[in-house]
């Protein structure tokens, strides 16, 4: 079984020892890869060619957004996972705006990081579970709509689906919308099949990243 490839972009040297010290000892992955800068990381980008990048976002220069667009524009195949603190809310929708898959927290425990390399490298999304409550409490419905009427949500499918993301039951939903689960259901499945999502987390992606729900 081939390793996966995973590279470090950060401007905080300690960090970046840190990471690759903890993933050494990994049998699955290997660092390839680790950059001070954007620049410095596009700079190696052909030679290195990671399967997955621990993106932050603020860094001199370029910030981790106009990175991963950049990068991804080369290696559409690579998966960005961006590493930021709390507080940070703001570029989550900008880095789902470039393209990047995964979102975690700096004090996320090991496991957890090696969960996101491997669920983003099979095609998958990873929030944290912590800033995924974080940012759920946060959400509130936008007047944007998607551009691909195709797939546009009725408002009661919006409203269904920022409940979903804020992490509410269907039973909750329910009861806060004055509907039957059985309704709830339906419309969640509707949802489902107009987005291609397959689970909440990737619903909070979908959201964000179409302008239906804000931060």
């Amino acid at each position: 079984m081939m390793k996966i490839r995973i590279a470090l972009v950060d401007d905080h040297s300690l960090f970046r020892r840190g990471l690759m010290l903890l993933f050494s000892s990994h049998p699955d992955i290997e660092v390839v890869a680790e950059a001070a800068s954007g620049e410095e990381f596009l700079s190696l980008l052909e030679q290195a060619r990671p399967d997955v990048v621990f993106m932050d976002y603020a860094m001199p220069g370029l910030n981790g957004a106009q990175t991963t667009a950049q990068a991804l524009e080369r290696m559409p195949e690579m998966k960005v996972v961006t590493l930021s603190m709390f507080g940070d809310n703001a570029y989550y929708t900008r880095m789902m705006e470039c393209g990047a898959k995964g979102f975690l927290l700096k004090d996320s425990e090991f496991d957890e990081l090696v969960e996101a390399v491997k669920t983003v490298h099979e095609g998958g999304t990873y929030f944290s579970a912590s800033l995924l409550a974080s940012l759920s409490n946060s959400l509130k419905i936008s007047d944007r709509q998607p551009i691909d009427e195709q797939d546009r949500l009725s408002e009661r499918e919006v409203e269904i689906l920022v409940a979903i993301c804020r992490g509410l039951s269907t039973q909750e939903i329910a009861d806060q919308l004055f509907i039957s689960k059985r309704t709830v259901d339906k419309h969640r499945a509707n949802i489902l099949e107009k987005s291609g999502c397959k689970n909440s987390t990737s619903l909070v992606v979908y959201a964000i990243k179409n302008g239906l729900v804000e931060l």
